[in-house]
């Protein structure tokens, strides 16, 4: 015995196929019918009046009308147009394509039949399960913005040329459902806030409050009632004017529109079968698939079109973005090290004496200066940003008083410092600088330290006398100071030490032995080696 429901079914599709198109051949291309089929069958609905705007009988009526006036319990059972195609349909019928997607899919393929058609091919595939009873919440025009980030499966990396693991961020408006969607390769709270200035950039405005998913990057602790949001993405939300309401734990439906109609919509359809690009072709293809195939389709909710609906009423209800961008800045908690600096972004800055290794403190990093502050925000100190990771920048203010000389010295700060002193200080300071092979910096710096103890006057003194006999060395120095001999007057008659000289042997005792006996060297102060000829 024939179904007679599908047969109802059946029918009622091809009339309603037939009262919106007056060519058999139209009806022949949604239906796959054969064109006489589908011309015996009009002659047939128009002779009983079903093709006119009076609404169709019950499906009992209709099936008793088939089988008294047609004399078919059924009408013909074709083979599907898209059965060419099945396997590629069920396989992106798996990776969850709509079915609008799979149309286009099957016609880069060459496929010409109906999205009717394909429709129908689904649902012999797998009938639709009921769907769950929710109830739709609609917001004002300009009230509220949606966001989430969905996984895009793999793209190319334009740096490596690799495929890397890929995501959707997607915001979209509740009024109007225009949306905006940009591909990313990770979700780090820098790149949440950066896909949020480009989506408010691309909407000329922003919304009354967004409402985001409890992701890490947006909620810290994810708590209805008292969310801690990311310092971060307030400041944002501050800069730009918009509330901050996450939704519930484990609720994505409190946040339906981006869910369903944004990143649901953009892997079935935008991803749906599309092979792995550049992430900035993707990007710059989704901008344009945002405002015709997503922006122009009639909403299944709406019943309008997004990118109208938007640009009629929901532009002029944005609020106005700042003259300025947001200064994208990233807060963390961080501790002191055992060296007086904390580490940020592979970086390290210095902080004030008081912190002790351990101590807990805040970091606000922005695009110049890096802002340091206790977890109370009591400001503690402020650095440039650092250019490249592994730099350390340091205050002279943070380090202990007895290391800041030893780390701020140089040669021409010695040298300089001398010549204040006098100059044969200044003579000693040169001499013990420009030795080849130890290098005298360390030295240089302790003999000038003697200043603070002895003064200038006694130091330059105590220098004059190692110069005048030939002893500029650091030990030498102090000794004369410790003594008081920088005051005592050179005794009469003495004679200065001679200037310091390598000692060297003759040429005859070095090489000569070489030669055997009798050998005269010159040079060798007149002497006579025997054997030299």
């Amino acid at each position: 015995m024939p179904d007679r429901r599908k047969t109802t079914v059946d029918i009622r599709e091809l009339v309603l196929q037939m009262r919106q198109s007056d060519t058999d051949r139209a009806v022949q291309r949604a239906t796959g019918m054969h064109r006489q089929t589908v011309k015996r069958y009009r002659s047939w609905a128009a002779a009983q009046g079903l093709l006119t705007a009076a609404p169709l009988p019950a499906l009992a009526e209709l099936q008793q009308l088939v089988e008294a006036t047609l004399g078919e319990p059924q009408p013909p059972q074709n083979t599907s147009s898209v059965e060419p195609h099945r396997a590629t349909v069920q396989q992106l019928r798996q990776e969850g394509v709509e079915m609008t997607a799979i149309l286009q899919r099957l016609r880069e393929r060459g496929y010409r039949g109906s999205y009717s058609a394909v429709r129908r091919f689904v649902h012999s595939l797998a009938p639709a399960a009921q769907p769950e009873v929710m109830v739709r919440v609609e917001r004002r025009p300009g009230e509220e913005g949606q966001v989430d980030f969905g996984y895009a499966g793999l793209l190319r990396d334009p740096a490596t040329g690799q495929l890397r693991r890929a995501w959707a961020f997607v915001m979209v408006l509740a009024w109007s459902r225009h949306q905006y969607v940009e591909f990313v390769f990770d979700q780090k709270i820098a790149t949440w806030l950066l896909c949020h200035r480009h989506a408010l950039e691309f909407f000329g405005g922003a919304p009354e409050r967004i409402v985001p998913d409890n992701l890490k990057a947006a909620v810290v602790r994810a708590c209805f009632d008292d969310p801690l949001v990311q310092q971060t993405y307030r400041e944002c939300a501050e800069h730009y004017g918009f509330l901050i309401a996450p939704c519930r734990v484990a609720t994505p439906q409190h946040k339906g529109k981006v869910e369903q109609g944004g990143v649901h919509f953009v892997k079935r359809n935008f991803l749906g079968g599309r092979q792995p690009t550049l992430i900035a072709q993707a990007n710059q293809d989704v901008r344009v698939w945002c405002n015709t195939t997503a922006g122009l389709r009639t909403h299944g909710t709406t019943k309008e079109q997004p990118v109208v609906r938007f640009e009629a009423t929901e532009r002029a209800r944005l609020k106005p973005l700042p003259p300025a961008p947001y200064d994208l800045a990233v807060w963390k908690e961080v501790t002191v090290s055992n060296d007086g600096h904390i580490t940020f972004e592979n970086a390290y800055y210095s902080v004030p004496l008081r912190f002790k290794q351990g101590d807990k403190l805040r970091v606000r990093g922005g695009a110049q200066t890096v802002n340091i502050s206790t977890l109370d925000h009591q400001w503690a100190t402020t650095h440039d940003r650092a250019e490249h990771a592994g730099e350390r920048l340091t205050h002279p203010a943070h380090l202990p008083p007895e290391k800041v000389a030893g780390l701020l010295v140089s040669r021409e700060g010695c040298q300089a410092s001398a010549a204040d002193i006098g100059p044969a200080t200044s003579q000693v300071v040169a001499e013990l600088l420009a030795d080849r092979v130890v290098d005298r910096l360390h030295t240089a710096r302790r003999l000038l330290g003697l200043r603070e103890r002895y003064g200038d006057v006694r130091l330059e003194a105590a220098c004059a006398k190692a110069v005048q006999f030939a002893e500029p060395a650091y030990a030498t120095i102090k000794r004369i100071l410790v003594s008081g001999l920088d005051a005592a007057p050179t005794p009469a008659g003495a004679v200065p030490a001679p200037p310091a000289r390598t000692f060297a042997r003759s040429a005859a005792e070095l090489v000569g032995h070489l030669f055997g006996s009798g050998v005269h060297l010159p040079g060798a102060a007149g002497k006579e080696a025997p054997g030299w000829n």
